[in-house]
């Protein structure tokens, strides 16, 4: 190493430049910004920002650029303003219950929801104080029968996980109004392209955007958004105060994945249409589901509410129980057995040993789920490609049934 303490023509620094370079061009994509912490002028300058008459910085579990720059963009798809990015979708869902409920109220959520949202609503709520009830979210009399005076919340999904049946999202939105209850809709399942729960009534809309919004699988994300002002600060501050902060990089890797996002997601959709008609029918195969075929339970509600969309998921149960389901998934020869959806590529979960295990047996039969279900997240492949995969598992799973 040269030493060049003594060259006159090095003047020594500090180690952090006092302000980034300037350049009379801006960046055509958003720059990734890692930092942890921001400097300011002066004192005065923070106090300005910390009271919000000054935009700025300060530190990174509080906010940072690219945090700000996905979520204006998720906040345009599902139209409600103010939303935050948070480190994971459940991070999401625990900001809105852990912010908006105290002990002594109590919750009423969709009977089918993602399996540790369950996990949340029958363990952590109740051993917080926070009494809990279930209900089905397609029949809006039964979620009035499990209202309480003391009922703060209620929380449902659009399009239940896996079976895909169809909350009647208008009748509980009216529900909730009439009664003063806050109401939250997680649409990870359906996506903006589908539906927009905020134009429905809803008052909290859930994203875990480490779904089919980022789409590539390399990301961990959530978004929420309220649209009463006091409840986006609750919301907020609890984000903010337990860390639920989201990573620069996935953020930056997520924004990239939403500027192909209505293109995967018009792609997908319509092999999903094809693949639920390719299954239904065949050999080995008891049910097959999707909101828009003629045999779909909800079909009248999905056309109102989805208005003609499906979505890219599709539900299917195999004759034969484990012992077809592990032949299905060894033979499906490209598709990833993976507990997850809305990779750019096609995916196979299996809710009985994956998003519901926790459930018992009887428990998952009441839901309609056996050990024969599969949820299929479709992705961007060639249709008859995976139409040739599938029916590759379908001819080992009709063989182990024998």
């Amino acid at each position: 190493m040269t030493d060049r303490s003594d060259d006159p023509q090095v003047e020594p620094t500090l180690i952090r430049p006092a302000v980034p370079p300037r350049t009379a061009s801006r960046p055509v994509v958003t720059p990734i910004m890692p930092s942890v912490v921001y400097a300011s002028d002066t004192p005065d300058a923070l106090d300005a920002q910390y009271e919000g008459r000054a935009a700025g910085y300060t530190y990174a579990r509080e906010g940072h650029p690219n945090a700000d720059a996905l979520a204006a963009r998720l906040d345009a798809l599902e139209g409600v303003p103010g939303g935050i990015v948070t480190g994971s979708g459940m991070a999401a869902v625990t900001a809105v219950l852990m912010s908006l409920c105290r002990a002594g109220d109590h919750v009423v959520g969709g009977d089918q929801l993602y399996g540790r949202s369950l996990r949340l609503m029958r363990e952590d709520l109740p051993r917080l104080g926070i009494a809990t009830t279930l209900a089905d979210p397609t029949d809006v009399a039964a979620i009035e029968a499990a209202l309480r005076p003391e009922t703060r919340l209620v929380l449902i999904e659009v399009v239940s996980n896996p079976t895909l049946r169809i909350a009647d999202l208008d009748g509980i939105a009216a529900l909730c109004r009439d009664r003063g209850v806050i109401l939250a809709v997680d649409n990870t399942f359906t996506t903006p392209a589908a539906i927009r729960p905020a134009e429905h009534g809803a008052d909290v809309v859930i994203q875990s955007v480490t779904k089919l919004l980022a789409g590539h699988s390399d990301v961990t994300l959530g978004w929420v958004a309220a649209r009463a002002p006091e409840h986006a600060e609750a919301i907020r501050t609890f984000a903010v105060t337990t860390g639920l902060t989201p990573s620069p990089f996935d953020c930056w890797l997520a924004e990239r994945g939403l500027l192909t996002f209505d293109l995967r997601f018009e792609r997908a959709q319509a092999t999903a249409r094809r693949l639920a008609d390719h299954l239904a029918g065949r050999a080995g195969i008891e049910s097959v589901l999707y909101p828009t075929r003629d045999d779909h339970p909800d079909r009248g509600r999905a056309q109102a509410v989805l208005q003609g969309q499906g979505g890219h998921m599709v539900t299917f149960t195999l004759e034969g129980g484990r012992a077809a389901a592990n032949a299905f998934t060894a033979a499906a020869e490209g598709l990833a057995f993976a507990p997850t959806l809305g990779d750019a590529g096609t995916t196979l979960s299996h809710p009985a040993s994956s998003s519901h295990r926790a459930l018992s047996a009887e428990e998952r039969a009441a839901i309609g789920i056996s050990e024969g279900t599969f949820r299929v997240s479709v992705g961007l492949e060639d249709p008859e490609a995976l139409f040739a995969a599938i029916d590759g598992g379908l001819a080992a799973a009709v063989e182990a049934a024998g």
